[in-house]
């Protein structure tokens, strides 16, 4: 039986269709997380499951049993909001108990409960603090501490790290992590930042226009996009996509005298047929044999890599080299890569091929 299971939801709003047919089905312990742009439909799909928005139709299950219709506080979820939601006139203890206060949880099992949460997050010397006392990572921690408490089927969390900073961002990814491998907890985390996506999940769930463009573990939506529009979202710097053509049992990239192999799974394409070709920045390297000349535009060094943009004919890539690599403006570059490094896609549909 799913922790939680997710059939046919569909929403409008008049006759705008905000969800198209959402299918997904959540085992016990597991992260997901919904990726994609604002205005995909990521918030509306967490807000059905947490009741604050009813489904057009469809139905929500979780723990086997329908929550179609179940108020919020009846179905064993726990929400982290963005904007943290604290009583800024309650101490830490209490906001982080406050959800069992209002169950009438006895008060000696609810302090054990928020020690507990508050020594899992290391916020144990804050208890007696008011939120207006704490940072915005101390404050985060308060809002998955009343969470914590609960203890429910599933979690559920929008953008709960929007509103840090870069280095508190990372440090906040690092406790959730932490956090997830120790309770083995169910999650359904919302996000518009990939590398949350990619460091978090245990699946990934890749959103456009109300539907999923893929299904997956982070190793397959990175490794095997399923169509144009995964390969460019995930990814930093994204994919170079090289529009090409089927010619003589080979890819010529168009505006090049470049003629790439055919890569395994894609030798039966017709000839003519037009596709893009795409190629992880990181998967180029600098080579005296390598096959794509290109011209260097821009050189930035990012500490870890030197980021270079280049122009092979009418067409613009991007290759990620080593820190050391001395390369100017206006160079001429040879590059290489392995074959098996190539993705395919097919230029009308944008699905992925082989």
């Amino acid at each position: 039986m799913s922790a939680l299971e997710i059939q046919n939801i569909r929403k409008t709003y008049g006759d705008v269709e905000t969800l198209k047919g959402i299918d997904i089905a959540l085992e016990s312990g597991e992260f997901l997380v919904l990726l994609g742009p604002s205005g995909c439909g990521k918030s509306t799909l967490l807000n059905i499951i947490a009741g604050l928005a009813e489904a057009t139709s469809g139905d929500v299950r979780i723990g086997g049993r329908t929550v179609i219709g179940v108020h919020p506080k009846d179905r064993d979820i726990a929400m982290v909001f963005q904007s943290y939601a604290l009583y800024p006139n309650l101490s830490v203890h209490r906001n982080i108990g406050f959800g069992l206060e209002m169950r009438k949880v006895p008060a000696a099992e609810r302090d054990k409960a928020v020690r507990e949460a508050a020594k899992l997050l290391q916020i144990e010397a804050l208890l007696d603090r008011k939120p207006s006392q704490l940072s915005g990572g101390q404050r985060q921690r308060v809002a998955i501490g009343r969470a914590l408490v609960r203890k429910p089927e599933v979690f559920l969390f929008d953008e709960p790290l929007s509103n840090l900073d870069a280095k508190l961002r990372m440090e906040m990814r690092t406790e959730l992590r932490r956090l997830h491998q120790m309770l083995q907890t169910t999650v359904v985390y919302v996000t518009h930042d990939q590398i949350e996506a990619m460091t978090l999940a245990t699946r990934i769930a890749v959103m456009r226009d109300g539907r999923i463009e893929q299904l997956g573990t982070p190793e397959e939506i990175y490794n095997r996009p399923a169509t144009l529009y995964v390969a460019t979202f995930v990814g930093a710097p994204p994919m170079n996509l090289l529009n090409a053509t089927v010619e003589d049992g080979g890819l010529s990239i168009d505006g090049t005298p470049v003629i790439l192999p055919l890569p395994h799974g894609a030798q039966k394409l017709d000839q003519g047929r037009e596709l893009v070709v795409g190629i992880r920045p990181e998967a180029l390297h600098l080579s005296a044999g390598g096959v794509i000349e290109a011209t260097c535009e821009v050189a930035e060094l990012t500490g870890p890599e030197l980021i270079v943009t280049a122009r092979a004919g009418s067409q613009r890539l991007t290759a990620s080299l080593p820190p050391r690599t001395i390369v100017q403006t206006g160079d001429m570059l040879k590059l290489d890569f392995e074959n098996d490094t190539l993705h395919i896609f097919d230029r009308a549909s944008g699905q992925r091929i082989g």
